[in-house]
């Protein structure tokens, strides 16, 4: 097991409303939106083109208000997204707030590039892909250790004044890390992985967000497909897909970590609703400030999370979820230690 986890910096006053909009660059948009990784990018039971392009649609025909996607998945994620919006019709488009990330690439490897040229270059090519012209949130996707982040925020800052971004959100990243960016221009958003699994955010970058006025994005709010009502079935999975080679997934591990779901279940089954819509609704009760990304390729799937909004916790019911699972109760780490070499964000709770 990992170590004990730190208490997380919790928002005073009662849980917030798991409906009501949330601030998120200048917009205000429902507390789930949806990462479009999925559909073609690190897992695995990807969608044709069409049939992307059809549930992207419904989500957005559905009234979502918030899709997440990057340079790294491809430039396909981002092609596939643009088609969507525009069969959508401009006053969809009005309503969404758009996000998507550059300083990460996969040309042959996997490789972070937060140079002024590169992230120049990447918006826009992205804003070409997504057939735009304007991003209204940007993220630097990784902190570059060769790059001072002050170098590559001052290039988003650039691309907000020419009026190619609308804001900027950097991922992955450390308090002490977006301490220095703000220094340079806001930060309207950092985006992490968070769950009821994986508490990295609670040890030093939520409090930052916080003091700073940053919103915080939690990606893989169901941990990457174990807190749900089908968790994978490693047999059955691509040979690529990115579980292959995380911990948590790995054998002895993840056969402790199912025993854990199955607990997370029966909670849900208490609260009326699904294993998934539970784990995104907890994300949601950390605060007024917290928004979640899950991604999929189902409709059914969709429905789960999103239906997060209708789950009403009690702070009862958030302590007993908290002691149930977190990163002391997970089997194995988020990530091998080469994995996380590439990640800024706390790997492990301050002393």
């Amino acid at each position: 097991m990992d170590a004990t986890p730190h208490p997380r910096p919790a928002e005073p006053g009662p849980l917030p409303d798991p409906a009501a909009p949330r601030r998120l660059a200048g917009k205000d948009v429902h507390p789930v939106g949806l990462g479009c990784m999925n559909i073609v990018h690190g897992y695995s039971g990807f969608l044709d083109d069409d049939a992307a392009v059809d549930l992207l649609t419904r989500v957005l025909e559905d009234g979502t208000d918030h899709l997440d996607t990057a340079t790294l998945y491809g430039g396909r994620s981002e092609e596939l997204v643009g088609r969507a919006l525009a069969r959508a019709g401009s006053d969809v488009r009005e309503r969404v707030l758009l996000a998507s990330k550059g300083g990460l690439v996969r040309d042959g490897q996997r490789r972070i590039d937060g140079r002024p040229e590169t992230l120049r270059a990447h918006v826009d090519a992205s804003l070409s892909r997504l057939g735009q012209d304007r991003i209204d949130l940007y993220y630097l996707h990784r902190l570059d250790p060769e790059v001072p982040v002050e170098e590559s925020v001052g290039a988003l800052a650039e691309a907000v004044t020419e009026g190619k971004i609308g804001a900027i959100g950097l991922s992955e990243v450390s308090a002490v890390t977006l301490t220095r960016a703000v220094a340079v221009h806001p930060i309207a958003a950092v985006q992490s992985e968070y769950s009821l699994a994986t508490r990295n955010p609670e040890w030093g970058v939520l409090e930052a967000c916080r003091r700073h006025g940053t919103a915080f994005v939690a990606f893989s709010p169901v941990s990457r497909g174990l807190l749900t009502d089908a968790p994978p079935r490693l047999g059955g999975l691509d040979a690529g897909d990115l579980r292959h080679r995380l911990p948590r997934f790995a054998e002895g591990h993840y056969e402790a970590n199912l025993t854990l779901r199955e607990a997370l279940s029966a909670e849900a089954v208490r609260l009326g609703t699904s294993t998934a819509g539970l784990a995104v609704a907890w994300v949601l009760a950390q605060g007024k400030d917290v928004l979640a990304i899950p991604g999929t390729t189902s409709w059914e799937h969709w429905l789960e999370d999103r239906g997060a909004h209708e789950v009403r916790l009690t702070p009862a019911d958030v302590a007993r979820l908290d002691d149930l699972v977190n990163d002391a109760t997970v089997a194995g780490p988020r990530y091998s230690e080469s994995q996380q070499a590439s990640i800024d964000t706390e790997a492990a709770p301050p002393r």
